[in-house]
C-alpha cells in the first residue's frame, strides 16, 4: 500500500476476482457506470488510474506498459534478436497468445510468475491441447530470452511438462477423394486450379495464396517459404501448368478470389473447405500436402528429395512419410524376395 491510498478501502472502489483467479479492481460511484482501474494494487499507476475515475476524468495515458509488469517483459522481448530470428508464422501466433496473457495477467509482475502460475495457465487451456501446448511454448521462448538476458535468475518453464495427445493430424487425401474433387470441379476453375497447385507443389496455405507468375522462371517455382525461411525450387510439372494456363489467376498470385484480390491464409482456407464439402470429400488444404508426400514416396523420392520439395530441414518429416508409405505397393515389390 503505497501513500495515499488509505486504510479502509478508498470510496467506491471495488474487488472481483476474475474466472482466472485475478483480482480485478473497479470504481463505481454509487449507481454509476463502473471504470476499470489498471495497474497493480498500490503501485502509482493504480493510485493515478483510481484519482482519475473518482474525478470522472479519463485516465492519463501512459508511454507503455509498467516497468517490471509482465506486460513490459514481453513487450522488451518482441524488441529482441531472439524474437526477430523466429518464422513470422511463429511470430504471429505467439503474438497471438501473447495478447491473451497481457489481458489477463499483463500488470502483474513478471518476477512473482512461478512454474505453479505457468501450470496453471496450462490448465486453464486443457479444454484445447494444442492451444495450452503453444502456450507452453511461447511463455517458454519468452523466459529462456528473459534468463539469457540476466532479468530473471529462474526460469519458471523449466519442469512444466504437457502432452496434447497424440492425433493423426490432418487427413491425407486419398487417390480416390482427389478424383471425385476433380470430378466436381473441371480443369478451369479456381478450385481445380487450388487442388492442383497444392497437389504439384506441397506448398502451405501460407505460401500458395502468395506464388505467381513472378516466383517462375525457366519452367522453375524459387519461392522463401513462410513457415521456416527455407529457399524452394519446384520444377513445373506439365500437369500443372496446362491448369494454371487454362484457369482464372490473380494478377500477383496464381489463386485469388473471384474478384482478383490476393486471399489472405485464412480465407483461402474456408474458401477451399466449403469447395470440398461440395465435392463431397473430407480432405483440407494441407491434406493436400501429404497427399503429395505420399506420392513422391510410393513413387521412390530420398529424404533429400522430399526435403528440396516440402522445404523440410533434417530426416524428421521426410521419415514420417517413408515409414508410411504405401504397405501394399512394398509388398508388390517385395514379394519375388519369398521365392528360393
Amino acid at each position: 500500500m503505497i501513500a495515499g491510498m488509505p486504510r479502509p478501502r478508498p470510496p467506491g472502489l471495488h474487488k472481483e476476482i476474475s474466472r482466472h483467479g485475478k483480482a480485478v479492481w473497479y470504481f463505481r460511484d454509487g449507481k454509476g457506470p463502473r471504470v476499470r482501474i489498471r495497474g497493480e494494487f498500490g503501485s502509482d499507476a493504480f493510485r493515478e488510474n483510481y484519482e482519475a475515475a473518482a474525478a470522472g476524468r479519463p485516465a492519463a495515458a501512459r508511454g507503455g506498459p509498467e516497468s517490471g509488469s509482465l506486460a513490459w517483459l514481453i513487450a522488451r522481448y518482441r524488441d529482441s534478436a531472439a524474437w526477430a530470428a523466429l518464422a513470422p508464422a511463429t511470430r504471429r501466433q505467439r503474438d497471438n497468445i501473447f495478447l491473451h496473457v497481457i489481458e489477463s495477467a499483463g500488470g502483474e509482475p513478471y518476477s512473482r510468475i512461478t512454474r505453479t502460475v505457468i501450470a496453471a495457465g496450462l490448465n486453464r487451456r486443457r479444454a484445447t491441447p494444442w492451444a495450452a501446448l503453444n502456450f507452453l511454448k511461447a511463455m517458454r521462448g519468452l523466459f529462456r530470452w528473459a534468463q539469457e538476458a540476466g532479468m530473471i535468475e529462474t526460469n519458471p518453464t523449466i519442469g512444466v511438462r504437457w502432452a496434447a495427445g497424440k492425433t493423426k493430424g490432418w487427413h491425407c487425401w486419398t487417390e480416390t477423394e482427389i478424383a471425385q474433387f476433380e470430378a466436381r470441379w473441371p480443369v478451369g476453375t479456381r478450385e481445380r486450379l487450388a487442388l492442383t497447385i497444392l497437389l504439384y507443389t506441397g506448398l502451405r496455405r501460407g505460401d500458395v495464396v502468395k506464388i505467381g507468375r513472378q516466383h517462375v522462371r525457366d519452367g522453375i517455382i524459387t519461392y522463401r517459404t513462410e513457415k521456416n525461411q527455407t529457399v524452394i525450387a519446384i520444377p513445373l510439372l506439365p500437369e500443372l501448368t496446362a491448369v494454371i494456363d487454362a484457369s482464372p489467376t490473380g494478377d500477383l498470385a496464381f489463386i485469388a478470389a473471384a474478384s482478383g484480390q490476393p486471399m489472405t491464409k485464412k480465407s483461402f482456407g474456408n474458401w477451399f473447405a466449403d469447395a470440398c464439402r461440395a465435392a463431397g470429400v473430407p480432405g483440407r488444404a494441407h491434406g493436400l500436402r501429404k497427399a503429395g508426400a505420399t506420392r513422391a514416396v510410393n513413387n521412390g523420392a530420398t529424404f533429400a528429395q522430399l526435403n528440396a520439395i516440402f522445404g523440410w530441414t533434417g530426416d524428421k518429416m521426410a521419415s514420417l512419410y517413408t515409414r508410411s508409405m504405401d504397405r501394399a505397393k512394398l509388398a508388390r515389390d517385395a514379394i519375388d524376395k519369398l521365392r528360393r
